[in-house]
């Protein structure tokens, strides 16, 4: 959480302990009100969930919107862009967050990632759970509270346990889910947007994509189109789109970088380029509270 998440003029800053960049977890009650919604795109070198008690909200994970709604968690792995669209005024829950090595302590990181699909890059990020675990779940949340609330430095052994028991209890529920059926178009396209994610400052070409996933450009088009209604150049365009207005928010690099970073070579590409998406300048965007 930050200064990108609330109004600058309100202390938002009491409510995080010194230790808040390594775990933080607080109540979405105490602090949605001073939230600005729609929050921009932004990237964030921790992991993070909501879960919701109550209400409903719509956040996204790179490409891909979701909404949810009660007894259900959203999961964000570091690095992974997001924006939170929205929250119900009636929405309660929990916020938390944390740096991965709080939760690989003494153990792989690749196996905790294996272990827990919810928080790997690409995936679906949302866990639903049932009423009876949800008991469970708040005695855990609250436990994390009390710990984060100490007014010394919380005890991270204890938070590690909790957090994974947090993690095992609501695995079972992703092996339960029903799965919806993926066709190779699906699998393709959802393969498609994680090399978006991983090569965007390499790669600017639908070509090289398509070589990537060992497909033909035409091949890699008619299945994005299929799956999404959108051609594999407007995701492109769409990742283009994030990556930018993520590199103006929270980046000091001029307009001329970013707009070389993302494959604009000329200021005045990347200008009409972020204009026609977006409605606004670059510049007129990175002012924008």
């Amino acid at each position: 959480m930050g200064q990108i998440h609330f109004d600058s003029h309100l202390a938002w800053q009491s409510l995080f302990a010194p230790t808040h960049h390594y775990f933080h977890i607080n109540r979405l009650e105490d602090y949605k009100g001073m939230m600005r919604f729609p929050l921009p795109p932004h990237r964030k070198v921790v992991f993070d969930f909501v879960f919701l008690t109550q209400g409903s909200s719509v956040r996204s994970k790179g490409l891909d919107s979701f909404d949810f709604s009660a007894d259900t968690f959203f999961f964000l792995p570091a690095y992974q862009i997001t924006t939170h669209k929205s929250m119900s005024a009636d929405a309660a829950g929990y916020y938390c967050h944390f740096d991965i090595e709080l939760l690989t302590k003494n153990f792989h990181s690749k196996e905790i990632l294996q272990d827990f699909p919810f928080l790997q890059f690409i995936g679906n990020p949302l866990v639903t759970i049932d009423t009876a675990t949800s008991e469970t779940i708040l005695f855990i949340l609250q436990r994390l509270e009390k710990e984060y609330l100490k007014q010394e430095n919380p005890d991270f052994g204890i938070v590690q346990v909790y957090l994974l028991a947090l993690m095992s209890e609501i695995k079972s529920f992703v092996d339960t889910q029903r799965k919806v059926k993926i066709n190779a178009a699906s699998q393709i396209t959802e393969k498609y947007k994680s090399a978006l994610a991983q090569y965007i400052y390499q790669k600017q070409k639908i070509t090289d994509y398509a070589e990537v996933l060992a497909v033909t450009p035409n091949h890699l088009n008619k299945c994005v189109k299929a799956t999404t209604g959108k051609s594999a150049h407007d995701l492109l365009d769409d990742m283009l789109l994030l990556e930018a207005k993520v590199l103006l928010k929270q980046s000091n690099l001029s307009i001329a970088e970013i707009a070389f970073r993302i494959g604009k070579n000329e200021l005045s590409d990347f200008g009409r380029f972020f204009k026609q998406k977006t409605g606004f300048t670059p510049s007129e965007y990175r002012k924008m509270d």
